[in-house]
């Protein structure tokens, strides 16, 4: 079996991303900043990595849409254990149903018997893609796994709800998300990172897949949350009683 991964280039999570003045109105600030592997996706890289060292898999194949930048996240993911690279150069970066549509049109031709991704991207927090590529190829799905098993032609899988841990079982091919739960991911060695650099990344393009980006969403307005005002100070116990009854949260 074959399995393909999602891994998308992204603001670092320790960066905070700052806003600018633009013609337009403020837009996020992303000159010079750290850019990393979506965490979500590099839980989802592991996990594909562990079920090809179990034997439930032959190949794993990490795929990245975006600008060329994108890359270097692609190298990380050989030197976490991917087997093959594909960058899908599309710019600028498609929207959650175009990426699912790459993505979908990328599956069948290679044949996959699983993808994996994040349940969600850290920088638009959509969680619409996994979703939207079980619908467009009529695969089952699994969201938000906490644990993953292989059994013959089905993939079990666990998630946390807030009623306890729910476990379902899903045919092959199929999309899995997963959830921050499901591994820790593993660090790439020195060997695997200077090896990664030489292997070869197989460059696509939209049209390549016979997709035409098609934007479905309009960002009307970026600004920063409003500034929380600080809670009233009081001398004793007895006049915080007194507050809350004034409030009405206090019988």
């Amino acid at each position: 079996m074959k399995i393909i991964v999602g891994v998308k280039r992204v603001v670092d999570y320790n960066v905070r991303v700052r806003l600018k003045q633009e013609a337009g109105g403020l837009t996020p600030d992303l000159d010079n900043l750290k850019m990393s592997m979506n965490p979500f996706d590099e839980i989802a890289l592991e996990e594909a990595v562990r079920l090809r060292e179990k034997g439930a898999a032959q190949q794993v194949l990490a795929v990245s849409v975006g600008a060329a930048a994108a890359q270097d996240v692609l190298r990380a993911a050989l030197a976490a254990g991917a087997d093959r690279a594909v960058l899908v150069e599309a710019e600028p970066m498609p929207q959650p149903l175009d990426i699912a549509r790459l993505l979908g049109r990328l599956a069948l031709a290679e044949q996959a018997g699983l993808v994996l991704l994040g349940k969600q991207a850290i920088d638009d927090d959509s969680n619409q893609t996994g979703q939207i590529l079980a619908g467009l190829l009529g695969w089952g799905q699994a969201a938000f796994a906490s644990a993953v098993t292989i059994k013959d032609d089905k993939a079990v899988v666990e998630r946390e709800t807030d009623n306890g841990v729910e476990t379902i079982e899903v045919r092959l091919p199929a999309v899995i998300t997963a959830d921050l739960r499901l591994n820790e991911p593993r660090y790439a060695g020195l060997a695997n990172i200077m090896k990664a650099r030489k292997q070869p990344i197989e460059r696509l393009t939209a049209a390549d897949l016979g997709v035409e980006p098609q934007p479905q969403l309009e960002v009307l307005e970026l600004g920063y949350p409003p500034v929380r005002k600080a809670g009233p100070k009081l001398d004793s116990v007895d006049a915080l009683l007194d507050r809350l009854r004034a409030e009405g949260l206090l019988g």
